[in-house]
């Protein structure tokens, strides 16, 4: 918890318990199912729940907000963001039923109310959101197509409804086709740990 303590000082003792819990159980889930790296799990606070919560460092959500996670997995970004955000409403989409199982545990026994999950693919998902978040789920070319009919017209946030997506690495012809529109923001300039000196956010407007 010292890492999240140090850059999110603000959390609530309710929070601070939530984000301590996820801590214990996520360790306790990766020995049944393989939801993250095995050799990853003991990276758990800094390379998944920190990196999930480098979206707050770019936008504040205000109350009311509802966000989509694509591809969310054991709940990544997802499960993170909608503790630090009780008033904003995530609705977590995977098409490995087995990891979103682990998430809806997790969220149910860490008393989350402000989640929703659906198993399968995103074709088969409906409603509008002000954003749709994901973690180095697929290119940018392949999301987009797939989530501008979810994003509503209307803002509710000082940053444009959009797309937010959590990402490592050269990403140059990635962003290639939408140059003019994509706005990268470095997590380094966050977060001082080894792990995001090339992790970035990319922002899209949709």
């Amino acid at each position: 918890m010292e890492h999240i303590l140090q850059y999110f000082p603000e959390l609530t003792e309710k929070q601070r318990e939530q984000m301590a819990q996820l801590e214990v159980m996520y360790p306790e889930w990766n020995a049944k199912i393989n939801v993250i790296s095995r050799k990853d799990i003991e990276n758990l606070e800094v390379n998944h729940i920190l990196h999930s919560l480098g979206l707050v460092k770019f936008v504040k959500f205000t109350p009311g907000t509802r966000v989509m996670d694509l591809g969310t997995g054991g709940g990544f970004p997802g499960i993170p963001l909608a503790i630090y955000y009780p008033d904003v409403t995530f609705h977590l989409v995977d098409r490995i039923g087995k990891k979103l199982k682990v998430a809806q545990d997790i969220a149910e026994r860490i008393g989350l109310t402000n989640v929703t999950f659906q198993h399968g693919d995103v074709k088969e998902v409906k409603g509008k959101f002000d954003f749709v978040v994901s973690r180095a789920v697929m290119d940018l070319g392949e999301m987009v197509p797939l989530v501008r009919r979810f994003i509503d017209s209307e803002d509710r946030n000082a940053v444009p409804n959009g797309l937010l997506c959590l990402k490592g690495g050269d990403l140059t012809g990635e962003i290639h086709k939408f140059k003019n529109q994509v706005l990268i923001d470095e997590l380094s300039s966050y977060f001082k740990e080894e792990f995001f000196k090339t992790k970035k956010i990319l922002y899209l407007p949709l």
